[in-house]
């Protein structure tokens, strides 16, 4: 590369970006930042030993995954990335406590709604049953006078 194109780390370490430079295409001119922070956590050398250990198609992901652990340093000092993966694993446990706790509100809904319903088909029937025998009565149960009527004509025919 020129030294007006130089890649964000050679221009951060005051050096000529060479041709074959292994950190170019991973620190490219646009982002000077990425490269500060790695630099400030791993060192350069640290760096480009690592990409140069590894196979061409990890690099980036190697590079990447060094950019955002400094960007996690650069946040929290003492945790890093750690500390965000704890306050995501907290939050997977708070989610889950919550899904169970739901859960359970859920089954003890569901349970009730099935005791009305069962309440509710006895009910029902025994409606039903009142309403049949009632509406045997000439279909009009109110008829107090038409029932006990009915009922003296019973007990005269079979007593």
């Amino acid at each position: 590369m020129s030294n007006s194109t130089r890649c964000a780390a050679c221009r951060f370490l005051r050096r000529r970006c060479r041709q074959d430079c292994v950190l170019a295409p991973y620190f490219p001119p646009t982002n000077p930042q990425r490269f500060a922070n790695v630099h400030k956590v791993f060192g350069a050398s640290k760096i480009t030993e690592l990409l140069k250990q590894l196979p061409v198609h990890l690099r980036y992901d190697a590079a990447e995954c060094m950019s955002i652990e400094a960007a996690s340093r650069a946040r929290d000092p003492v945790y890093g990335c750690v500390g965000v993966i704890s306050q995501l694993q907290q939050h997977v446990i708070d989610v889950q406590s919550e899904l169970v706790k739901i859960k359970g509100e859920l089954a003890v809904h569901n349970a009730q709604q099935q005791l009305q319903l069962e309440n509710g088909e006895r009910a029902s029937e025994q409606q039903q049953d009142e309403l049949l025998w009632l509406g045997s009565t000439q279909h009009d149960p109110l008829n107090l006078d038409q029932l006990l009527i009915q009922a003296n004509d019973y007990q005269k025919s079979h007593f």
